[in-house]
This record gives structure tokens, C-alpha cells and sequence, in this order.
């Protein structure tokens, strides 16, 4: 035992004495350092005499290998073919000249290298790519020299990013046409190089010219493949994407009994596809827009151009471009930048994973946006009522449909408001329950020796508690676990006399409300507005509470949705449809929401069920 205790004792002192390390000191992050040093500088421009250097040298020894190309032509018999060749050469060795004169070299280094423009010279590129993908430590890029049989041989170098290409594409799109498949003469020199590469030999759908290095490093990002041919100031984008994403899965939070089980994927193109196969119109435009500095993240707007409100369109374009930041990567940091009020918890915009939704949003005049690499998709804008609307209240009867919403927006009242009621009364207005109630009221809190608020509260926190805790928890397990915990929770305080049961029951009652809501960003809005109230009803009562109310009212009738009233047809008044709380027949949805002001106002013809006006079948006249 003693020996135990000995060396419990001396792991004790390990563990809490300070001892100095017995070798090198312990890695410490230091605080950045913004002035650039002097050996960082001379560094710099050491590097940048070395890049001139070898250019310089490049092109010497290109212009060695000129001269001896002319020597042997001299020599021999000068047919006009190699001299219309060894003319071509010279001329792009003359440019390749001009790029290389101190002045402009100096000043193409100072520069961002993305500005620069192509050189005719391979090394030149080959350098930029170098110092733009921090080669050789970055391995992601691949460049590759081959040689193309021609007469003469053109040299080039193919670029393109290991991970986000095809490699099967590459081999049959654009090394075996380039490389194998020439056994006829080539002579690429005569013509246009790149017209003649592009329309004879690259058999690959989406071909395109870069004349900067920001061109090719976007299109490398993405997943092509970029050419440089020697002696050219362009470069050849072959679209080459080859990216592993997942497939089109089930909706996992907007599940639906019945209508289309298919969702977004993390592919923006993908994406895209699945509303263009819903919605084939050749009226749907879709736009591409680069966001995030660092990140480049492709993202595109989707909308109908013969029925949205051009303003619409022009807005949220400026609202793109105007986004400067570092990364996007999320639809939901998206939604955030994009806001009119972005300290408001309120959603001012629509998040989905059901293509069909987005198609239907599209078809009212709205417009999305889709991000790669997210499987929501943005629709804006929208009113408070767009977001209890859920995607299969047009799969059952206008009769249930309809019923369905209104329960949704009583389970946002409750939510809401039903805490705070109870507080108020308990506090202030026992007069408003029945004796009888009110009774068993206060002896299901006779032994509780805490505040009705404090009551509350603490139920309310244990409640997100296992919410938060089950979202967590991956799979079935942590909606199980939610569950036992809250019946486990539940019956326990009420044993040990910490929260009376009425409690107990107004917590579920308002945490099963709030699930009707079918927004995730809408329910967890309205939930932190009900703490609000609730300490609004504990000063001030009733009185509290409604003022709650008034000022949320008055909060939402001020808020905007790209330029869109958010409470609208109601404030401001405007000509209501049959789609924002009572679900009409789809018959009697003629009309868009007049709040969009639309292009074409009218969605379908007055009389949409033609066949109630013709004769039927075997009646017709004659038979």
C-alpha cells in the first residue's frame, strides 16, 4: 500500500508541480507580425530575380534553338514551307520578346499574378501557375508537358487540379485526340493554332479561350483543364469536371407522406438539372456568380424571365456583386449577407432541399439562388406566410390543406405566447381561470419552493437542452434519446417537488407546437421571442404581453424581403390570393401574388377545367 501511495503521490506532482522541459520549449503561437522584415524582403526580391532569370534564359535558349533551325535551312534547300514556319516562330519569339524586356517583366512581377496576361512562352506560365499554387508544396496541381505531332511538333502543357477532374475524360477528350490521333500530316502552323486545335481535335462539349491567368485559375477551380501551347498568348479550356458528390437523396427535413421525394444535391449543376427537369421552359434563366475572394464558390440564380419582375432580378445581381468576402460556403451564410435586416432572427428568405418547391417559387415570380457545395437552395422573397407553407399542402384536398395551415399558425401562437400567459395569470390576473382551476393551480404549487418564472425558465431550458442534444445525436438515436430524456426529466422534477405538473404540461404543449412550424429558422425565431415575452409577462402581466405582441406586429410590418412588404397582403393591404392562409382549389388560383407585381400577373385562365363545359365522352354530337 505504501508503494501504491508513493506512486500516486509522485503522478499527483507530475501532474500539478511546474518543471521545466527536458528538451526543446513547447511550440507557442506567436502574434503575427504585419510589418514585412527585412530578410522577408530581400527574400522577395531575391525570388523575383530568380523568376526574371530564368524567363531571360528560356528565351535564349529559344532563340539558340531559332538560329540553328535557320542555319540548317540555310543550309539545305529553302523550301517555302519551313520558311513559313521559321516566320511564325520569329514572330512569336518578337512578342515573347516584348514580355521579356526588363521594364515589363519588373513591373508584371510587382504585380498580382493573376493579372497577368498569358505568355507565348511555356516556362513564363509554367512560373505564374507556380507562384499563384504555391508549387511544389501544393500537390493538388497537375502540369503535364506533351509534345502534339505536327509539322513542325507544337509543345504544350496541360494544368489542371487532381481531385476535381475526370480522368477518364482527360485521356479520351484531350490527350489521346491531341497525341494519338494524328497519323495524317498536321500542319497547325499554317492556320490559326488554336482554331484549328478546338475544331478538328479536342472532341470535348464546352471548349473555351483564356487571355489571363484569373481566367485560368477560375477555370481550374472548377474543374477544367487548361492548355498552353507554345509560341501562344491564349490557353485552351477543356471542361473536364469529374468531381465525386453525392446522388439525389430523400428530403431529411422536409419529408412529405406525398409528392416528389427527391432532393437537392451538394452539386451545384446537379441542382439546376433537378429544377430544369421540373420546370422545362426555355423561359428559366439561369445566371452564374463567383462568390467569396478565397473561396470562388459558383453560385447561380434561377428564375423566369417572361414572369419576374425585372427590378427583382437587377436587385439581387447588385446584392451579389456586392458581397466581399473571404468564403462562402453555406446557403446559409448566404441568407446572412444577403438580409435586409440581418439582426433580426426572423428568416427574410426561404431555405429549401425540395427542387419542387423552388419550381413552384420560380412559377410564381420569385427567383432562387444555389449554392455549390450546399444542398439548400434561397427563394426570395417572401412574406411570413410563404414560410408555414409546406410542400405537400397542394398533394392533399383544399379542405385539408387548408386545415393544416391554420393548425401550423395556432402552433406558432402557442408557442409564442401560451408561457407568458401562464406566468401573467399565476402572477397577476389569478381572476381570468375559473376558482376551480385556479385552485388546483396553486396546490399542484404548494409544494414547489421556487417562482412560477423561475419554474418556467428552467423548463424551458432543460426543453432545448434535449432538442439541441437530440439534433446532435446522429440518426434515430437522438430523437430516442430526446424523448426518454424529456419523459425522464419530466417525471423526476415533478417527484422531487421542483416544478409543479401544470408546468410540465404547458412546456410540452408549447415544445410540441413549436414543431408544427414547418421553417427551422422560423420556429427557432419564434422561440427566442417567446423568452421575451415570458419576461414581459412576469413585470408587467397581461399588459406585457400584449404589448409583445403590438411591438412584434409592428417589428414584422417594417421588415422587407428584397423590397417585398414581409407581412404582406396584410400590411400593406394588397389583393389576397388563394395561397397564403386558406388553400384554395388549384382551379381557383388564377392570379400570382400581387405583391411580386409580375410581368403576367394572371397564372392560369379563368376557366381552367375546360372539360366541365364540353359534352361527355359518348355524347358527343352524331353518336
Amino acid at each position: 500500500m505504501k508503494t501504491l501511495f508513493g506512486k500516486n503521490l509522485k503522478a499527483l506532482k507530475q501532474l500539478l508541480v511546474f518543471r521545466p522541459p527536458d528538451g526543446s520549449s513547447p511550440f507557442v503561437l506567436p502574434e503575427a507580425e504585419h510589418k514585412e522584415d527585412s530578410a522577408g524582403k530581400a527574400a522577395k526580391d531575391f525570388d523575383r530575380a530568380t523568376a526574371q532569370h530564368t524567363a531571360m534564359l528560356q528565351y535564349a535558349r529559344r532563340v539558340t534553338a531559332a538560329l540553328e533551325k535557320v542555319q540548317t535551312i540555310l543550309k539545305g534547300s529553302c523550301r517555302a514551307k519551313e520558311l513559313a514556319i521559321l516566320k511564325l516562330e520569329l514572330e512569336a519569339l518578337e512578342e515573347q520578346k516584348k514580355e521579356l524586356s526588363p521594364l515589363v517583366k519588373t513591373y508584371s512581377l510587382e504585380n498580382n499574378p493573376l493579372d497577368e496576361h498569358i505568355s507565348t512562352s511555356l516556362e513564363v506560365n509554367r512560373m505564374a501557375l507556380q507562384r499563384i499554387y504555391n508549387l511544389p508544396d501544393n500537390k493538388d496541381l497537375i502540369l503535364r508537358s506533351i509534345v502534339i505531332p505536327a509539322t513542325p511538333p507544337v509543345t504544350a502543357n496541360l494544368a489542371f487540379i487532381d481531385g476535381l477532374v475526370n480522368n477518364q475524360t482527360i485521356s479520351l477528350s484531350v490527350l489521346q485526340p491531341l497525341m494519338l490521333l494524328g497519323k495524317e500530316e498536321r500542319e497547325l502552323y499554317r492556320d490559326n493554332l488554336i482554331q484549328q486545335l478546338v475544331t478538328k481535335y479536342l472532341p470535348s462539349n464546352q471548349v473555351k479561350l483564356a487571355q489571363t491567368m484569373r481566367d485560368v485559375t477560375d477555370s481550374l477551380n472548377l474543374g477544367d483543364t487548361v492548355i498552353f501551347f507554345d509560341g501562344v498568348a491564349e490557353a485552351v479550356l477543356v471542361e473536364t469536371k469529374g468531381q465525386e458528390h453525392r446522388g439525389v437523396d430523400r428530403p431529411a427535413t422536409e419529408q412529405t407522406v406525398r409528392g416528389s421525394q427527391s432532393a437537392f444535391s451538394d452539386t451545384l449543376r446537379v441542382n439546376t438539372g433537378l429544377v430544369r427537369s421540373i420546370l422545362r421552359s426555355s423561359n428559366l434563366t439561369t445566371e452564374l456568380f463567383t462568390l467569396g475572394v478565397r473561396s470562388n464558390t459558383p453560385c447561380a440564380l434561377m428564375y423566369l424571365k417572361s414572369v419576374i419582375n425585372p427590378l427583382l432580378v437587377k436587385e439581387m445581381k447588385r446584392r451579389l456583386d456586392g458581397i466581399n468576402v473571404d468564403t462562402v460556403s453555406d446557403a446559409g451564410a448566404l441568407q446572412s449577407l444577403l438580409g435586409d435586416h440581418p439582426i433580426v432572427p426572423y428568416p427574410q428568405s426561404l431555405s429549401t432541399e425540395r427542387p419542387d418547391r423552388v419550381a413552384a417559387a420560380l412559377a410564381e415570380g420569385r427567383l432562387a439562388l444555389l449554392l455549390d457545395g450546399s444542398s439548400f437552395a434561397i427563394v426570395a422573397p417572401i412574406s411570413l406566410f410563404s414560410l408555414f407553407h409546406a410542400a405537400e399542402d397542394f398533394a392533399f384536398s383544399w379542405i385539408a390543406g387548408s386545415f393544416a395551415r391554420m393548425l401550423r399558425l395556432l402552433g406558432a401562437l402557442l408557442t409564442v405566447s401560451l408561457p407568458a400567459l401562464y406566468i401573467a395569470i399565476v402572477y397577476y390576473h389569478q381572476e381570468a381561470l375559473p376558482t376551480d382551476m385556479i385552485l388546483a393551480i396553486g396546490a399542484a404549487r404548494e409544494r414547489v419552493p421556487i417562482p412560477s418564472f423561475v419554474e418556467i425558465l428552467m423548463m424551458e431550458f432543460a426543453f432545448e437542452l434535449l432538442r439541441e442534444g437530440g439534433v446532435r445525436i446522429p440518426g434515430m438515436l437522438g430523437s430516442t434519446i430526446g424523448i426518454v430524456g424529456a419523459i425522464i426529466l419530466g417525471q423526476a422534477a415533478v417527484t422531487a417537488s421542483i416544478v409543479s405538473p401544470i408546468t410540465v404540461v404547458i412546456i410540452a404543449v408549447t415544445g410540441l407546437a413549436s414543431f408544427t412550424i414547418p421553417d427551422y429558422s422560423l420556429a427557432t425565431a419564434i422561440r427566442l421571442t417567446r423568452f421575451i415575452f415570458e419576461v414581459l409577462a412576469a413585470l408587467l402581466g397581461l399588459v406585457g404581453v400584449a404589448g409583445g405582441l403590438v411591438l412584434t406586429t409592428v417589428l414584422l410590418c417594417s421588415m422587407k424581403s428584397l423590397g417585398v412588404p414581409y407581412l404582406a397582403p396584410i400590411g400593406p393591404k394588397t389583393k389576397a390570393g388563394y395561397d397564403v392562409v386558406i388553400r384554395g382549389p388549384v382551379f381557383s388560383q388564377e392570379m400570382r401574388p400581387d405583391e411580386l407585381n409580375t410581368q403576367d400577373q394572371r397564372r392560369q385562365s379563368s376557366v381552367s377545367r375546360l372539360w366541365k363545359y364540353k359534352k361527355p365522352a359518348g355524347k358527343e354530337k352524331g353518336e
